[in-house]
């Protein structure tokens, strides 16, 4: 069984936790505990010839070092191993830089450290502490209030709203603030960004206020389809710039941050206060460089091919009965998106694993979350394998799945 992993250190897509035992009740003295819904689900994921979404970092450990296998075609495996960050690690800090456009970057092993320091050096040298974000953000949802506990920063809302923030709530907002943070895309808002038009009209409205702008950019690899510009563009709007490597580029791990060369002499100093210059740290490393080299090119065929699987999934959806749903955004900003559904989690949690388990077909590989009486909703990712399944394919799925929820299929 693969263990559970926490969506609080660094934003890592938690695709083995939230079920529980399920229904009925528990095992008595004498009998076998049954498997939860979630070991079940992970059971079914790894056995299924089958499934829209294999993510890389819940495969077994043989498959993952396997990734290591290509790591001489994206550096030269005779010059010696990185310490405390020179060689590969210098390379890919190099690579990234020149990906973005910026003067300097400096890996980090955690996405919450980088940007942390990024917003601690920013705070130096506006003198205000304060950061502007949305309250769905990362550091606001998963990372424990890092900010204001480690860092001595100082959150403020701009918006609770399920979308990006606008220009005028920038420009209004009622408190001073030296940085305004923008995640892009907006995960827990389903994966969403602003136009082109929209971001630059934020990005105005901040420095209207003097205010310096972040880019909490985790998937920040996989907006160029959305927004149609390159990556150097999109990075050029803001100030500084972090991006993951495992998110979107199945990495081990790892993280950038990315800005002028000044800021980025600063940051490692703190990196090194916050101790994240590791000894060694090639396997991650590498493993970037390869994500850079595979996956980045792919990411628009991904996000190209989500589009279809959404549009597919609402008509299977339809087809099979549902009452009501929602996939959302109707038309996927990434290749990422989420489903809503009128059941509970574990109801929809259920359907979805004995439909994998007895059919070698998972649609729905992620767990559900609940968000009220009776409402829950799951995340679906498209990736390599996913662009082997057909509209066809994805409606088939989908109309199976919701028979089964509503019970016009009793198998």
């Amino acid at each position: 069984m693969i263990a559970g992993m926490s969506d609080t250190a660094d934003g890592v897509t938690d695709t083995v936790r939230g079920e529980g035992q399920g229904a009925g009740e528990g095992p008595g003295a004498d009998e076998e505990p049954r498997p939860t819904l979630r070991e079940r689900r992970i059971a079914a994921w790894r056995g299924a010839p089958r499934v829209l979404a294999r993510l890389g970092f819940v495969a077994p450990l043989r498959e993952r070092l396997a990734l290591l296998e290509a790591a001489g075609d994206a550096y030269d495996l005779d010059e010696m191993s990185d310490i405390y960050g020179n060689g590969v690690v210098e390379a890919l800090e190099r690579r990234v830089a020149g990906l973005l456009g910026t003067e300097a970057a400096a890996f980090f092993p955690t996405g919450t450290m980088a940007q942390q320091v990024a917003l601690r050096c920013w705070a130096g040298r506006t003198g205000a502490p304060t950061v502007a974000l949305h309250a769905l953000s990362h550091p606001e949802v998963h990372e424990r209030n890092a900010f204001s506990q480690v860092s001595g920063l100082r959150p403020v809302r701009v918006t609770g709203e399920p979308r990006q923030p606008t220009a005028a709530e920038v420009r209004d907002f009622e408190e001073p603030f030296g940085s305004l943070m923008l995640e892009l895309p907006l995960r827990d808002a389903g994966f969403v960004l602003p136009t082109w038009e929209e971001l630059t009209e934020v990005v105005d409205a901040a420095r209207e206020r003097d205010a310096v702008v972040h880019f909490d950019g985790a998937r920040l690899w996989e907006c160029a389809e959305h927004f149609g510009r390159p990556l150097e563009e999109i990075a050029a709007l803001a100030d500084s710039v972090y991006v993951s490597f495992y998110k979107s580029l199945d990495a081990y791990g790892g993280a950038a941050l990315a800005g002028p060369a000044t800021l980025i002499e600063e940051a490692r100093a703190w990196r090194h206060r916050y101790g994240g210059n590791v000894f060694q740290q090639f396997p991650t490393a590498l493993s970037a460089l390869v994500g850079l080299d595979r996956e980045l090119p792919r990411l628009p065929e991904y996000v190209r091919h989500a589009r279809v699987v959404a549009a597919a999934l609402r008509e299977g959806l339809e087809a099979g009965g549902l009452p009501w749903f929602r996939v959302h955004p109707e038309v996927p900003h990434t290749h990422d998106f989420q489903v809503w559904l009128p059941y509970d989690a574990d109801a929809a949690a259920e359907t979805a694993i004995r439909v994998a388990e007895e059919t070698g077909t998972v649609l729905f590989a992620n767990h559900w979350d609940p968000k009220g009486p009776g409402l829950s909703f799951t995340e679906v990712y498209v990736r390599a394998a996913g662009l082997e399944w057909t509209a066809d394919d994805v409606r088939a799925a989908a109309v199976e799945f919701a028979r089964r929820l509503t019970g016009g299929d009793t198998k």
